[in-house]
């Protein structure tokens, strides 16, 4: 009788073991599965893009995750400001979480984010080599200190746009010198039906700043030496440069509202015919020359003017990629950084979108030189760039240096106080007043 419990007990439990055993078994087999699948799943690789460009890069993001399926791309749309769009950034990042694993990046962003330790240097990512084949000012954008923190994508800078019918009714060649330009905008509206001579981006607001920057490099001086700190504002060059910028105003070679003056507003003026020159950035090509333009097909562009003895200079602006120092992703993310900055996705978004790149064999390829005739002229222009200081605190500097040239073209100071006083503020920012 006690065997015969024995052996029924016993059977219970051979039976109930082999279903425990079996539950087990399944469980670890699928949760081999599910690991397996959770593996197979696509990382995300996340930033935030202004939505008109967030359109226009979607079919590169799409080809990226079709040639590498195990990353997804997750381009955030922002606004279309790039100020609006810094700061979302710059939010994220102060709040410790960022959820973004790249920065596509304005090149003035680079400093600030860099110093903040926002951004991971990537100069053993790249050789010199690969970087040799890029526009030199766009390379030393990406720079900070002794590191590489942005990969250009795009590249932008500004130029001078002149009206061929005009120089040619008035017998002039386009100008070269400050001198040049404004002889030829007063012959200009001596001789023709034209309104204004020269038009330029006079708001106070960063436009301003890359005006200010071209000309003063034009007068051979400088606004702040990023090795040594130097602050160059109170020097002659310096001062000639915002004189300059007043004397074409109060001469009447520049309307009295460009100190009111984005982009868009001094764009309307020279496409609707209403100036010679203008200065402004590559955008401006396609839409002056687009159908019904006045001036369609009479317009050309060179590096902006400069002083007798010295070199043309283009205040180098663009976008480029840098790599999120918090991403949990960094070789995917990098993968992403390798294939929107390699030739052929940036030639074909130079083909779609008429932007300028920042590889310097694209401006002299034949399909993009056949879509694109003025690239010629625009490599000429895009060799003189030069690039606004790499300073940690230069939205600090570049806000003290609107003010006072605002200041010193709206006659509330004269240029050479204006100038020196951006200086001494500027310094004290720095901390070399001392």
């Amino acid at each position: 009788m006690f065997n015969f419990s024995l052996n029924r007990i016993t059977l219970a439990w051979r039976r109930r073991f082999r279903w425990v055993a079996l539950a087990l078994v399944s469980g670890l087999i699928a949760l081999t599965y599910g690991l397996t699948v959770w593996a197979q799943q696509p990382v995300t690789i996340s930033f935030l893009v202004r939505a008109v460009e967030a359109d226009q890069m979607q079919s590169l993001a799409n080809q990226f995750m079709e040639e590498n399926p195990d990353i997804r791309l997750e381009m955030v749309r922002g606004p279309n400001a790039a100020d609006a769009v810094e700061d979302l950034y710059t939010t994220s990042f102060l709040l410790g979480d960022s959820p973004y694993d790249l920065v596509f990046s304005d090149v003035v962003w680079i400093p600030k984010f860099a110093a903040a330790g926002w951004l991971e240097d990537i100069s053993d990512r790249v050789s010199d080599e690969e970087l040799s084949e890029f526009l030199d000012a766009d390379v030393v954008a990406g720079l900070y200190q002794d590191g590489l923190y942005r990969m250009p994508f795009r590249s932008d800078m500004g130029m001078l746009y002149y009206r061929t019918d005009l120089l040619e009714e008035v017998g002039l060649e386009p100008p070269e010198t400050f001198a040049d330009l404004i002889a030829a905008s007063q012959a200009i509206q001596e001789e023709t039906d034209t309104n204004w001579g020269f038009v330029w981006q006079g708001s106070q607001y960063e436009g301003l700043v890359t005006n200010y920057v071209e000309i003063v490099a034009g007068f051979g001086g400088f606004w702040i030496d990023p090795d040594t700190q130097e602050v160059g504002l109170d020097q002659d060059a310096s001062i000639k440069a915002a004189e300059f910028m007043k004397q074409v105003i109060s001469d009447g070679i520049t309307p009295g509202g460009v100190t009111n003056y984005l982009e868009e507003d001094s764009l309307r003026q020279f496409e609707n015919g209403n100036a010679a020159f203008l200065r402004n950035w590559p955008y401006v090509w396609a839409e002056a020359n687009k159908e019904g333009s006045p001036v369609a097909g009479n317009i050309a562009l060179k590096p902006m003017v400069h002083d007798d003895g010295q070199q043309p200079a283009a205040c180098l602006g663009g976008w480029g990629f840098g790599l999120s120092a918090t991403t949990p992703h960094p070789e995917e993310a990098w993968r992403v950084v390798e294939f929107f900055t390699s030739p052929e996705p940036m030639k074909a978004f130079v083909m779609e979108h008429a932007y300028v790149p920042s590889r310097r064999a694209l401006f002299t390829d034949p399909e993009v030189l056949a879509e694109f005739p003025h690239f010629e002229q625009l490599l000429e222009v895009a060799e003189t760039a030069i690039p606004r200081p790499p300073i940690g605190q230069y939205a600090q500097l570049s806000d003290i240096l609107q003010r006072y040239l605002s200041a010193a073209i709206t006659n509330q100071m004269t240029p050479e106080n204006a100038m020196q006083a951006a200086a001494r503020e500027s310094r004290r920012v720095l901390g070399t007043d001392g």
